[in-house]
C-alpha cells in the first residue's frame, strides 16, 4: 500500500509505501513431466503449459507463464494460487502475485536471488508478459517492507530508507470505488508515454530533473503531468518528516493535496473515485486520495482516533515482506 508518492516511480522520483497483512500465496510442488499446471483457486480457473517454452496469453495466466519463461525451471510443477487481496483496486495485487510466483518457483528449485534483482524480474514480467508498464514501486515495497515501518524509495538511486509508521489510535483504511482498474487497458501506459515525451522536450533523463520553470514551457497536458511529479516528490518528504516526529495529523492535508493533483494535474480520477473520496471525508477522514495507477480502484483515507471508516472499508494493518515458507 502506497501512503504517498503516486506516478513517481517510473519518473525517477520518491514514494512511501508499506506492506499490509494481506496478500497472495502460491504453493508449489514438483511433479513428473515437462509442464507446469496452475490452479487459481479464487477464480476457479486453471492453466497448463510446457515449462520450456510457454506461449504468451492474457489475464492472470500471463503472470505464471512469464515467470516460468524468465526463471526457466527445469522441473514440472503444480502451482496453487489463493489470496485475500482485492484485485484491480490499487493494492498491488499484481506485485503480490508476481513475487509470490517467483519465490515459489525459486524455492522449488532451491535457488535464491537478490531481492532488488527479484523486483526487477517481477517488473519485467508485468511489463513484457502482462502488458502493464508499471515501475518498481510495488515490487520493492512487497519485498523490502518491515512491520511497523514505511519504506522511502528513491527511484533514481534505488536507495531504500526505513521510516517509522506508528499509527497509534489512528487508522489507515481503503474503500473500493467499485471500478476495477486494469493497468494494461487503462490510461496508465498513456501517462507513461506523456512523461517520456516531456523528458524529450526538456532534455532530461527523468522528471526528477525537471523544474517548475521547465514545466511552464511545455504544452498542455505535459506541463501539468510534470508539475504533479515535482510536487508529489515534495509531499513524500513532507510525509517522511511528519512520521519521524509522530505528527499523523499533518498527513491529512498531504493526502488531500496528492489527490487534488492526481485529479487535476495527472487526470487519473473518475466520478466513482470522487464519490468514494467524499464518502471517506464524510466519515471523518482527515485526508483521502486515489491509490495506485488511478482510473478506478481504491481510495486511501486517514482517520483520527474515534472516527470509523465507512462500511466495506479494508483497514490497513502494516505487515512484513513477501517470504518463502
Amino acid at each position: 500500500m502506497n501512503l504517498i508518492g503516486e506516478h513517481t516511480d517510473y519518473n525517477g522520483g520518491l514514494a512511501l509505501p508499506f506492506a499490509i497483512e494481506r496478500g497472495v500465496t502460491v504453493a508449489a510442488e514438483a511433479v513428473p513431466g515437462d509442464s507446469i499446471e496452475v490452479d487459481a483457486l479464487d477464480l476457479g480457473e486453471s492453466d497448463e503449459f510446457p515449462y520450456a517454452a510457454p506461449e504468451p496469453v492474457s489475464g492472470w495466466r500471463a503472470f505464471a507463464r512469464g515467470m516460468a519463461a524468465e526463471l526457466r525451471p527445469a522441473v514440472g510443477a503444480q502451482l496453487t494460487i489463493e489470496g485475500d487481496l482485492p484485485r484491480g483496486a490499487g493494492l498491488s495485487s499484481s506485485a503480490a502475485l508476481s513475487t509470490a510466483l517467483a519465490l515459489a518457483l525459486l524455492g522449488l528449485g532451491g535457488r535464491e536471488m537478490e531481492r532488488v534483482d527479484l523486483a526487477r524480474l517481477c517488473s519485467r514480467v508485468e511489463n513484457e508478459w502482462v502488458g502493464s508498464q508499471g515501475g518498481l514501486l510495488d515490487q520493492l515495497a512487497v519485498l523490502f517492507s518491515r512491520e511497523g515501518e514505511a519504506l522511502r524509495i528513491d527511484f533514481t538511486t534505488l536507495e531504500l530508507s526505513r521510516v517509522p509508521l506508528d499509527l497509534g489510535d489512528w487508522t489507515l483504511a481503503t474503500l473500493d470505488s467499485g471500478v476495477s482498474r486494469e493497468n494494461a487497458s487503462s490510461g496508465y501506459n498513456e501517462r507513461r508515454a506523456e512523461c517520456a515525451r516531456a523528458c524529450e522536450l526538456l532534455g532530461v533523463e527523468s522528471l526528477r530533473e525537471a523544474t517548475t520553470a521547465g514545466a511552464a514551457r511545455l504544452p498542455d497536458p505535459l506541463g501539468r503531468r510534470v508539475l504533479h511529479v515535482i510536487e508529489e516528490n515534495a509531499r513524500v518528504d513532507s510525509a517522511v518528516s511528519a512520521l519521524a516526529r509522530g505528527d499523523l495529523a499533518s498527513l491529512g492535508p498531504l493526502l488531500d493535496a496528492s489527490h487534488a493533483s492526481l485529479r487535476d494535474q495527472y487526470e487519473v480520477s473518475t466520478p466513482e473515485v470522487e464519490r468514494t473520496v467524499a464518502q471517506m471525508k464524510a466519515a471523518g477522514a482527515v485526508g483521502a486520495r486515489v491509490m495506485g495507477g488511478g482510473f478506478g480502484g481504491a481510495v486511501l483515507g486517514l482517520f483520527p482516533p474515534g472516527a470509523e471508516p465507512p462500511a466495506g472499508s479494508l483497514v490497513a494493518e502494516p505487515g512484513g515482506p513477501a517470504r518463502l515458507v
